[in-house]
């Protein structure tokens, strides 16, 4: 048979509105989907001619999926066709549905489509403000059926208690743990947005990592991971330490006079003892943790990352809160040195960089313009143990 409109076809863009959720959602909206109309390829002419008997099995293909009586699932819409050797023929050239029930029968929809009307009246009910958002999505608000009675909770209580100004282990509502805020983050934060105040909500956290600042619950302090790398300036015998970042900013131990930041781990668990040095590491684009220590402006700064687009990125970052850092090992000497060593970016990054000086930015550009190879990248945990620490004794002797 030729490619003419099938059942399954209509119902295959039956069920492409359905995951859309427009399905769901015709009955909520001002604007009418119903009465439904899918256009049919349907044959030519020449077609039905030559291929007379394949068109009258379609036609009562299409007819009887159609059904009839309390079972219909569509009706056919008809165009009178002439054609010279048989005369005046008529052919199906649309489906209409008529209302949402004969669509969600003919896709199996109708127990899910029941379940999301109970779901909604329930959800309206007890916070009409959402009715607009279950039109919008409604299939996310059905898979969470389940979930409704501990949203609902959630967000009457937030309601009551704007900005509780507690961490979420300290909720305290019925059948609700921080396990269930912890998986729901996402969802609610849409709801939170819709029911409550302007004033309640700090817009500047975004995604699931804001969501404690957002709507005013305390958050897990940020922390920040350093070494002491001269034994002598050890904190009651502790060289390897990791502390709030609002402890570190009034930190400023006695004897520092270098810090080194680096992004990787190992390098910093690796890194060389210096004189009356500190390293701190582990933080990535986290670098903002730092930005409230103004005992760092009197130190020596500096930043050692990836020779690639994104540990870039990180130094003009740093010397967005102290223009003073040098680059550690992020030069094109280095790069070229470890040639055999190079790798792949991921996903480089494309944009200007004000902060680096002018050797960094020609090595930058070079990395952001395939110069010498494509996504190139080199790890710092590849750069040579030896090299960085000649560099370490070169910088040091050069600052003294």
């Amino acid at each position: 048979m030729t490619a003419w409109t099938r059942p399954q076809e209509i119902r295959a863009r039956l069920l492409k509105l359905w995951n859309r959720g427009q399905l769901l959602s015709a009955q909520l909206t001002a604007e009418p989907l119903f009465p439904l109309r899918i256009p049919l390829k349907c044959p030519t002419p020449r077609e039905l001619g030559e291929h007379y008997g394949e068109v009258k099995a379609w036609i009562e293909e299409l007819v009887g999926q159609a059904g009839s009586g309390g079972d219909k699932n569509y009706d056919l819409e008809w165009r009178e066709v002439n054609h010279r050797q048989l005369g005046r023929n008529q052919l199906p050239v649309a489906a209409v549905f008529e209302h949402p029930a004969a669509a969600l029968g003919f896709i199996g929809k109708q127990k899910p489509a029941m379940a999301f009307e109970a779901l909604y009246r329930r959800i309206v009910r007890a916070v009409p403000d959402l009715e607009p958002w279950l039109a919008r999505k409604p299939l996310i608000a059905l898979q969470h059926e389940k979930s409704w009675t501990g949203l609902l909770a959630v967000l009457e209580w937030l309601r009551g208690h704007p900005r509780p100004g507690i961490y979420i282990r300290q909720l305290e509502i019925a059948g609700i743990d921080t396990k269930f805020i912890e998986r729901h983050k996402k969802l609610l934060a849409e709801l939170l947005d819709i029911v409550l105040p302007a004033a309640a909500i700090d817009s500047s956290a975004t995604g699931v990592a804001g969501f404690e600042q957002r709507y005013g619950f305390l958050a897990k302090p940020a922390q920040i991971r350093f070494r002491l790398l001269d034994p002598n300036l050890s904190i009651a015998g502790l060289t390897d330490l990791q502390i709030p970042a609002d402890d570190f900013a009034r930190l400023d131990p006695p004897g520092v006079e270098r810090i080194f930041i680096t992004e990787n781990d190992i390098n910093g668990l690796a890194f060389p003892a210096v004189k009356n040095a500190m390293v701190v590491f582990g933080l990535g684009y986290g670098l903002e943790r730092l930005a409230a220590s103004a005992w760092l402006d009197g130190k020596r700064l500096y930043y050692w990352g990836d020779v690639d687009t994104h540990g870039f990125a990180m130094l003009d970052q740093i010397r967005h809160y102290f223009p003073h850092t040098r680059s550690l090992l992020m030069d094109l000497r280095t790069l070229m040195d470890h040639r055999l060593l190079w790798g792949t970016e991921r996903t480089p990054l494309n944009r200007d960089l004000p902060y680096l000086n002018p050797a960094e930015a020609a090595v930058y550009e070079g990395l952001r313009q395939n110069q010498w190879a494509q996504a190139l990248r080199l790890e710092q945990e590849r750069i040579s143990y030896t090299a960085l620490k000649t560099t370490l004794k070169g910088s040091i002797a050069a600052s003294e």
